[in-house]
């Protein structure tokens, strides 16, 4: 008997850790599984045992700005090589980073500044896999097998008016469709395609497109699409395309919105980066929004409230928190856009300098681009920071700040472990609590 009882503890304690990483949530789409950079799991770290986070697995990859997606003990990520001009996309499996299947696919970077990569996550939806280039090549995936289930060429179909930096937003899937922010011709500004067979369901727009993902909220009863192009911010109904609400938001020098809109009960907060930030209020009865306010300073230099880059803010308890135009973490007040405080310990001061924020229970995990991780608690009192470790190594592809380079790519939280790309390597850490 004493026997049996051990042989089954043995056992469980096999089956534990075979499945670890499998018994957890995932992270399959942009920001995680509702857009909205929260991670919910429980029993993660909250303090680290020492100043450089221990790898679990390194593999190597090429270059590209898109994050990593976790679904079902595997990790989707994609990339580009430059001779021959292709982009690749890669499955490798949870536990251990190995390769399950890659694709790849000619792509020659035409127009597009900043060519490292492709920017859009690979978003996963029941057993498929969806990834779209910074050139418009969408696919859909056979998730397990890599096979191509259906593929479109949106630039060369749609003749898309091509963003200085590529096509970065990733798609949205809502019940049968796949949504896109792609700027196409023809009233083909937002796009929505069967996301089983890849067959157009509706267009709408002449507007240009943004680097702005769309998401999904509920208003008054109803689902509504909300997409920032490069004119305006919308709500659509996902079923047709049709105009719920629309409120401008022009850009004064280039269409240069990227940061994902934040939704805080029923008020929306987008900003950009020369032309500062915006706070709507959704209609609680009816589909309609109301502008609160708008700021903007003179500049990227001399900026009010919010000159957000890459970085999406987070709202907690009535006040807004992001990265300002040169790094500067800032506090503001949710009904008037006032500075609180101001913080230059998070990133060093830089143009552009970014840091991407994830919500686990009271505490803010925010990965900066010099590869740091960070565990903080925001408030109005200030920026609290509990602790920080290194992560990845920044690398010069993306950009190269006097040799130091970066790592702009969102990272994944997944399984009680972070996963987070350089343009070397992808890396996996063990963030659960001993």
């Amino acid at each position: 008997m004493i026997l049996n009882y051990t042989y089954i503890n043995i056992l469980i304690a096999i089956i534990f850790f075979f499945t670890d990483l499998n018994m957890n949530d995932d992270w399959p789409d942009w920001r995680g599984r509702n857009r909205d950079g929260k991670w919910n799991e429980k029993g993660v770290l909250k303090k680290f045992d020492s100043d450089e986070l221990e790898i679990k697995w390194s593999v190597p990859v090429s270059a590209g700005y898109s994050g990593p997606t976790v679904s079902d003990n595997r990790v989707y990520l994609t990339d580009r090589i430059n001779r021959p001009a292709t982009e690749r996309v890669l499955c490798l499996d949870v536990q251990t980073g190995k390769s399950i299947w890659t694709y790849s696919y000619d792509c020659d970077y035409i127009g597009i500044g900043y060519p490292a990569g492709p920017r859009a996550s690979v978003v996963i939806d029941g057993n498929r896999a969806y990834s779209l280039g910074a050139m418009g090549h969408l696919f859909c995936f056979q998730k397990e097998t890599g096979d191509i289930v259906w593929r479109r060429d949106l630039n060369k179909e749609y003749e898309i008016r091509m963003l200085t930096w590529g096509i970065a937003a990733t798609p949205l899937v809502v019940d049968d469709k796949l949504i896109l922010n792609i700027g196409g011709s023809d009233n083909a500004g937002i796009l929505a395609l069967d996301k089983y067979s890849g067959k157009e369901l509706w267009r709408n727009l002449e507007d240009d497109a943004s680097y702005v993902a769309p998401i999904l909220i509920q208003q008054a009863g109803h689902r509504v699409v909300v997409a920032w192009t490069g004119q305006r911010i919308l709500g659509l109904n996902p079923e047709n395309g049709a105009i719920h609400w629309q409120q401008a938001f022009n850009q004064s020098r280039m269409v240069i919105n990227i940061a994902t809109p934040v939704v805080y009960n029923n008020y929306i907060f987008v900003s950009t980066f020369y032309d500062g930030s915006m706070l709507l209020k959704l209609g609680d009865h009816d589909l309609s929004v109301s502008l609160v306010w708008k700021r903007a300073g003179k500049n990227e230099r001399n900026t009010d409230a919010l000159h957000c880059c890459m970085s999406t803010p987070v709202i907690q308890k009535d006040f807004i928190y992001g990265v300002d135009s040169y790094g500067e973490l800032r506090c503001l007040d949710l009904q008037t856009g006032d500075r609180i405080w101001e913080d230059l310990t998070a990133v060093k001061k830089d143009r552009w300098a970014n840091i991407h924020f994830v919500q686990n229970d009271h505490n803010t995990y925010m990965f900066n681009e010099h590869g740091e991780l960070i565990i903080a608690k925001l408030s109005k009192d200030g920026f609290q920071e509990i602790d920080r470790a290194k992560l990845i190594e920044p690398t010069t592809e993306q950009l190269n700040r006097s040799g130091a380079g970066v790592t702009w790519a969102h990272p994944a939280f997944a399984s009680k472990h972070v996963f987070a790309r350089s343009d070397r390597e992808l890396v996996c850490v063990d963030l659960s609590e001993k």
